[in-house]
Protein backbone atom coordinates (compact mmCIF):
# COMPACT_ATOMS: atom_id res chain seq x y z
CA UNK A 1 0.00 0.00 0.00
CA UNK A 2 2.51 2.48 1.16
CA UNK A 3 6.10 1.54 -0.09
CA UNK A 4 8.77 3.73 1.20
CA UNK A 5 11.90 3.41 -0.62
CA UNK A 6 15.28 5.07 0.54
CA UNK A 7 13.69 7.85 1.96
CA UNK A 8 16.52 10.81 3.26
CA UNK A 9 15.31 13.99 4.49
CA UNK A 10 17.90 16.80 5.21
CA UNK A 11 17.97 20.37 6.32
CA UNK A 12 21.32 22.14 4.80
CA UNK A 13 23.49 20.26 7.52
CA UNK A 14 20.75 18.55 9.29
CA UNK A 15 19.72 15.08 8.12
CA UNK A 16 15.84 14.33 9.98
CA UNK A 17 15.13 11.24 8.25
CA UNK A 18 18.18 8.67 7.38
CA UNK A 19 17.68 5.99 4.64
CA UNK A 20 14.00 4.71 5.85
CA UNK A 21 12.74 1.68 4.21
CA UNK A 22 9.91 -0.41 5.18
CA UNK A 23 6.39 -0.95 3.19
CA UNK A 24 2.75 -0.26 5.01
CA UNK A 25 0.47 -3.26 4.53
CA UNK A 26 -2.93 -1.99 2.92
CA UNK A 27 -5.65 -1.74 5.76
CA UNK A 28 -3.30 -1.98 9.12
CA UNK A 29 -2.51 0.49 11.94
CA UNK A 30 0.53 1.33 11.62
CA UNK A 31 2.38 2.80 14.22
CA UNK A 32 5.46 5.14 14.01
CA UNK A 33 7.24 5.99 17.74
CA UNK A 34 10.42 7.65 18.75
CA UNK A 35 11.26 10.61 21.53
CA UNK A 36 11.13 14.25 20.00
CA UNK A 37 13.75 14.57 17.21
CA UNK A 38 13.48 10.88 15.99
CA UNK A 39 12.61 12.28 12.64
CA UNK A 40 8.97 10.69 12.93
CA UNK A 41 6.50 13.37 12.07
CA UNK A 42 9.25 14.43 9.41
CA UNK A 43 8.51 11.16 7.98
CA UNK A 44 5.31 11.36 8.07
CA UNK A 45 5.23 14.74 6.18
CA UNK A 46 7.14 12.65 3.46
CA UNK A 47 4.47 10.27 2.89
CA UNK A 48 1.57 13.21 1.53
CA UNK A 49 5.04 15.58 0.25
CA UNK A 50 4.19 18.23 2.61
CA UNK A 51 7.83 17.71 2.91
CA UNK A 52 9.41 16.69 0.01
CA UNK A 53 12.58 13.65 0.29
CA UNK A 54 15.49 14.66 -0.07
CA UNK A 55 16.42 11.35 -1.90
CA UNK A 56 14.29 8.66 -2.09
CA UNK A 57 10.99 7.51 -3.20
CA UNK A 58 7.64 7.48 -1.76
CA UNK A 59 4.98 5.22 -3.59
CA UNK A 60 1.56 4.86 -2.95
CA UNK A 61 -0.94 2.00 -4.37
CA UNK A 62 2.30 1.82 -6.96
CA UNK A 63 2.40 4.97 -7.91
CA UNK A 64 5.44 7.18 -7.22
CA UNK A 65 4.31 10.63 -5.45
CA UNK A 66 8.02 12.15 -5.41
CA UNK A 67 7.50 11.76 -9.56
CA UNK A 68 4.52 13.86 -9.57
CA UNK A 69 4.26 17.54 -10.37
CA UNK A 70 2.70 20.04 -7.53
CA UNK A 71 0.03 20.02 -9.16
CA UNK A 72 -0.56 16.05 -9.31
CA UNK A 73 0.60 16.12 -5.88
CA UNK A 74 -2.29 18.34 -4.83
CA UNK A 75 -5.11 16.13 -6.56
CA UNK A 76 -3.36 13.12 -5.22
CA UNK A 77 -3.13 14.30 -2.12
CA UNK A 78 -7.13 14.13 -1.47
CA UNK A 79 -6.65 10.36 -1.07
CA UNK A 80 -4.57 11.38 2.48
CA UNK A 81 -6.28 12.37 5.18
CA UNK A 82 -4.28 14.06 7.89
CA UNK A 83 -5.03 14.89 11.50
CA UNK A 84 -3.13 16.62 13.61
CA UNK A 85 -1.93 17.27 16.68
CA UNK A 86 -3.88 20.90 17.43
CA UNK A 87 -6.49 20.35 15.20
CA UNK A 88 -6.28 23.44 13.09
CA UNK A 89 -9.71 24.42 12.74
CA UNK A 90 -10.93 27.65 11.83
CA UNK A 91 -12.20 29.12 14.83
CA UNK A 92 -14.74 31.48 13.32
CA UNK A 93 -16.44 28.29 10.96
CA UNK A 94 -18.96 25.94 12.72
CA UNK A 95 -18.29 22.79 12.53
CA UNK A 96 -19.80 22.03 9.49
CA UNK A 97 -17.95 24.31 7.61
CA UNK A 98 -14.81 23.25 9.11
CA UNK A 99 -16.11 19.43 7.80
CA UNK A 100 -17.47 20.54 4.27
CA UNK A 101 -13.81 23.09 3.54
CA UNK A 102 -12.31 19.58 2.54
CA UNK A 103 -15.15 19.11 0.51
CA UNK A 104 -15.35 22.68 -1.55
CA UNK A 105 -11.68 22.49 -1.50
CA UNK A 106 -12.22 19.14 -3.89
CA UNK A 107 -14.68 21.01 -5.94
CA UNK A 108 -18.41 19.49 -4.22
CA UNK A 109 -20.83 20.76 -5.07
CA UNK A 110 -23.26 22.22 -2.70
CA UNK A 111 -25.97 19.12 -2.82
CA UNK A 112 -22.79 16.76 -2.34
CA UNK A 113 -21.66 19.00 0.75
CA UNK A 114 -24.65 19.07 2.12
CA UNK A 115 -25.40 15.03 1.82
CA UNK A 116 -22.08 14.09 3.11
CA UNK A 117 -21.42 16.00 6.30
CA UNK A 118 -24.29 15.13 8.39
CA UNK A 119 -22.84 11.44 7.42
CA UNK A 120 -19.21 12.07 8.66
CA UNK A 121 -20.38 14.11 12.13
CA UNK A 122 -22.66 11.26 13.16
CA UNK A 123 -19.51 8.95 11.95
CA UNK A 124 -17.91 10.31 14.17
CA UNK A 125 -20.83 11.22 16.94
CA UNK A 126 -20.84 14.97 16.96
CA UNK A 127 -23.97 14.89 15.05
CA UNK A 128 -25.68 17.18 17.25
CA UNK A 129 -22.24 19.92 17.24
CA UNK A 130 -23.35 20.98 13.88
CA UNK A 131 -23.87 24.53 14.63
CA UNK A 132 -21.19 24.74 17.16
CA UNK A 133 -17.72 26.64 17.16
CA UNK A 134 -14.56 25.26 18.15
CA UNK A 135 -14.79 27.24 21.02
CA UNK A 136 -17.77 25.79 22.38
CA UNK A 137 -15.92 22.30 21.90
CA UNK A 138 -14.05 20.06 24.38
CA UNK A 139 -10.37 18.91 23.22
CA UNK A 140 -11.62 15.37 22.07
CA UNK A 141 -14.55 17.28 20.16
CA UNK A 142 -12.37 18.71 18.29
CA UNK A 143 -9.95 16.10 17.38
CA UNK A 144 -13.57 14.62 16.36
CA UNK A 145 -14.11 17.32 13.97
CA UNK A 146 -10.47 16.90 12.34
CA UNK A 147 -11.03 13.30 11.79
CA UNK A 148 -14.69 13.90 9.98
CA UNK A 149 -12.75 16.53 7.85
CA UNK A 150 -10.19 14.15 7.38
CA UNK A 151 -12.27 11.40 5.91
CA UNK A 152 -14.21 13.88 4.09
CA UNK A 153 -13.07 13.13 0.36
CA UNK A 154 -13.01 8.97 1.14
CA UNK A 155 -9.32 8.51 1.48
CA UNK A 156 -7.36 5.58 1.39
CA UNK A 157 -5.17 6.92 3.56
CA UNK A 158 -5.25 8.71 7.08
CA UNK A 159 -2.03 9.99 8.65
CA UNK A 160 -2.23 10.66 12.29
CA UNK A 161 0.44 13.19 13.27
CA UNK A 162 0.49 12.92 17.35
CA UNK A 163 -3.44 12.75 17.07
CA UNK A 164 -4.14 12.44 21.05
CA UNK A 165 -0.95 14.01 22.29
CA UNK A 166 -2.96 16.79 23.43
CA UNK A 167 -6.02 14.83 25.14
CA UNK A 168 -6.49 13.74 28.57
CA UNK A 169 -5.96 9.56 28.91
CA UNK A 170 -9.79 9.40 28.90
CA UNK A 171 -10.16 11.13 25.40
CA UNK A 172 -7.51 9.62 24.35
CA UNK A 173 -8.94 5.80 24.67
CA UNK A 174 -11.83 6.89 22.58
CA UNK A 175 -10.11 8.68 19.94
CA UNK A 176 -8.00 6.21 19.83
CA UNK A 177 -11.05 3.75 19.71
CA UNK A 178 -13.07 5.64 17.15
CA UNK A 179 -9.29 5.46 14.56
CA UNK A 180 -9.80 1.74 15.27
CA UNK A 181 -13.50 1.35 14.50
CA UNK A 182 -13.20 3.72 11.20
CA UNK A 183 -10.27 1.19 10.14
CA UNK A 184 -12.44 -2.00 10.49
CA UNK A 185 -15.64 -0.40 8.80
CA UNK A 186 -13.78 1.75 6.35
CA UNK A 187 -10.89 -0.80 5.46
CA UNK A 188 -8.31 2.90 5.76
CA UNK A 189 -4.68 2.14 6.16
CA UNK A 190 -4.15 4.38 9.13
CA UNK A 191 -0.46 5.67 9.65
CA UNK A 192 -0.12 6.78 13.51
CA UNK A 193 2.73 9.31 14.58
CA UNK A 194 3.29 9.26 18.70
CA UNK A 195 5.71 8.79 21.70
CA UNK A 196 3.53 6.57 23.65
CA UNK A 197 4.53 3.23 23.53
CA UNK A 198 0.70 2.57 25.38
CA UNK A 199 -0.98 4.05 22.27
CA UNK A 200 0.37 1.73 19.93
CA UNK A 201 -0.27 -1.32 22.52
CA UNK A 202 -3.81 0.20 22.28
CA UNK A 203 -4.65 -0.15 18.53
CA UNK A 204 -1.16 -0.82 16.03
CA UNK A 205 -0.85 -3.80 14.40
CA UNK A 206 2.92 -3.26 13.56
CA UNK A 207 5.30 -0.02 14.53
CA UNK A 208 8.44 1.03 13.28
CA UNK A 209 10.94 2.36 16.37
CA UNK A 210 12.54 5.63 15.29
CA UNK A 211 15.96 6.95 16.70
CA UNK A 212 17.97 9.71 14.79
CA UNK A 213 16.36 9.91 12.11
CA UNK A 214 16.64 5.77 11.39
CA UNK A 215 14.08 3.22 11.77
CA UNK A 216 16.23 0.90 14.21
CA UNK A 217 13.32 -1.47 14.97
CA UNK A 218 10.61 -2.65 12.85
CA UNK A 219 7.82 -5.26 13.45
CA UNK A 220 4.39 -6.89 15.15
CA UNK A 221 3.36 -4.61 17.84
CA UNK A 222 2.73 -8.01 20.14
CA UNK A 223 6.68 -9.40 19.16
CA UNK A 224 8.05 -6.27 20.29
CA UNK A 225 6.11 -5.82 23.70
CA UNK A 226 7.47 -10.10 23.80
CA UNK A 227 11.17 -9.91 22.80
CA UNK A 228 12.05 -6.27 21.49
CA UNK A 229 15.42 -6.58 20.20
CA UNK A 230 16.80 -2.78 20.81
CA UNK A 231 18.00 -0.81 24.01
CA UNK A 232 15.47 2.00 22.50
CA UNK A 233 12.43 -0.73 21.87
CA UNK A 234 12.86 -2.12 25.53
CA UNK A 235 12.94 1.26 27.17
CA UNK A 236 9.64 2.18 25.51
CA UNK A 237 7.64 -1.17 26.74
CA UNK A 238 9.22 -0.63 29.90
CA UNK A 239 6.71 3.01 29.97
CA UNK A 240 3.96 0.10 30.12
CA UNK A 241 5.31 -3.03 31.44
CA UNK A 242 7.27 -1.90 34.19
CA UNK A 243 9.38 -4.41 35.19
CA UNK A 244 11.98 -2.92 37.84
CA UNK A 245 12.01 -4.58 41.29
CA UNK A 246 12.76 -2.71 44.36
CA UNK A 247 16.00 -2.75 45.98
CA UNK A 248 14.42 -4.39 49.28
CA UNK A 249 12.87 -7.17 47.32
CA UNK A 250 16.46 -8.46 46.44
CA UNK A 251 18.05 -8.46 49.43
CA UNK A 252 18.39 -11.33 51.57
CA UNK A 253 16.87 -13.94 48.79
CA UNK A 254 17.27 -17.11 49.51
CA UNK A 255 17.20 -18.54 45.76
CA UNK A 256 17.67 -17.67 41.82
CA UNK A 257 15.11 -14.27 40.90
CA UNK A 258 13.54 -15.32 37.37
CA UNK A 259 11.98 -13.55 35.31
CA UNK A 260 9.19 -15.82 32.69
CA UNK A 261 7.47 -14.06 29.60
CA UNK A 262 4.52 -16.41 28.75
CA UNK A 263 3.08 -15.82 24.86
CA UNK A 264 -0.15 -17.04 23.45
CA UNK A 265 -1.02 -20.12 24.88
CA UNK A 266 1.15 -20.79 27.36
CA UNK A 267 -0.11 -17.09 29.23
CA UNK A 268 -3.59 -19.00 29.95
CA UNK A 269 -1.59 -22.60 31.32
CA UNK A 270 -0.60 -23.29 34.56
CA UNK A 271 3.19 -23.40 34.01
CA UNK A 272 3.76 -22.13 37.26
CA UNK A 273 1.63 -24.57 38.89
CA UNK A 274 2.12 -27.73 36.93
CA UNK A 275 6.74 -26.85 38.38
CA UNK A 276 5.97 -26.14 41.81
CA UNK A 277 3.84 -30.14 41.72
CA UNK A 278 6.76 -31.73 39.71
CA UNK A 279 9.88 -30.23 41.41
CA UNK A 280 10.51 -29.51 45.28
CA UNK A 281 10.31 -26.29 44.80
CA UNK A 282 8.34 -23.27 46.42
CA UNK A 283 8.33 -19.85 44.45
CA UNK A 284 7.96 -16.41 45.67
CA UNK A 285 6.17 -14.10 43.49
CA UNK A 286 7.92 -10.83 43.49
CA UNK A 287 5.80 -9.03 40.19
CA UNK A 288 3.24 -10.18 37.63
CA UNK A 289 0.62 -8.79 35.40
CA UNK A 290 -1.37 -10.06 31.98
CA UNK A 291 -1.67 -7.83 28.82
CA UNK A 292 -3.87 -8.40 25.62
CA UNK A 293 -2.35 -7.38 23.10
CA UNK A 294 -4.23 -7.29 19.49
CA UNK A 295 -6.16 -9.49 21.91
CA UNK A 296 -3.35 -12.15 22.13
CA UNK A 297 -2.43 -12.38 25.91
CA UNK A 298 1.44 -11.75 27.24
CA UNK A 299 2.28 -12.39 30.75
CA UNK A 300 5.53 -11.74 32.58
CA UNK A 301 6.11 -12.88 35.91
CA UNK A 302 9.51 -12.07 37.95
CA UNK A 303 9.82 -15.05 40.62
CA UNK A 304 12.05 -16.41 43.45
CA UNK A 305 12.51 -20.01 43.37
CA UNK A 306 13.54 -21.54 46.40
CA UNK A 307 14.98 -25.17 46.84
CA UNK A 308 18.14 -27.56 46.59
CA UNK A 309 20.67 -26.23 43.33
CA UNK A 310 19.30 -29.17 41.47
CA UNK A 311 15.35 -28.96 41.90
CA UNK A 312 16.06 -25.23 40.87
CA UNK A 313 17.64 -26.09 37.88
CA UNK A 314 15.47 -28.61 36.97
CA UNK A 315 12.69 -25.99 37.52
CA UNK A 316 13.92 -23.72 35.39
CA UNK A 317 15.03 -25.97 32.44
CA UNK A 318 11.53 -27.36 32.83
CA UNK A 319 10.00 -24.09 32.69
CA UNK A 320 12.24 -22.98 29.69
CA UNK A 321 11.18 -25.82 27.95
CA UNK A 322 7.33 -24.44 28.31
CA UNK A 323 7.48 -21.04 27.76
CA UNK A 324 10.96 -20.35 25.78
CA UNK A 325 11.22 -17.34 27.21
CA UNK A 326 13.07 -17.46 30.85
CA UNK A 327 15.69 -14.89 32.12
CA UNK A 328 17.67 -15.33 35.50
CA UNK A 329 17.88 -11.76 36.71
CA UNK A 330 19.81 -12.61 39.97
CA UNK A 331 21.53 -15.50 41.21
CA UNK A 332 21.55 -16.55 45.29
CA UNK A 333 22.69 -13.82 47.55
Amino acid sequence: MIDIQHVTKRYKDVTAVDDVNFTIRQGEIFGIIGYSGAGKSTLLRCLNLLERPTEGKILIDGKDLTSLSDKEVRKERQKIGMIFQHFHLVSSKTVFDNVAFSLKAAGKTKEEIQKRVPELLEMVGLSDRSRHYPAQLSGGQKQRVGIARALANDPKVLLCDEATSALDPTTTKSILQLLKKINENLGITVVLITHEMEVVQDVCHRVAVMENGKVVELGEVYDIFAAPKTALAKQFVRTVHSLELPERLLAGRKGPIVQITFQGESAEEAVISETLKQFNVSANILHGQISYIQDRPLGTLIIEMIGSNADVQQSIDYITKRTNQLEVLAGVA
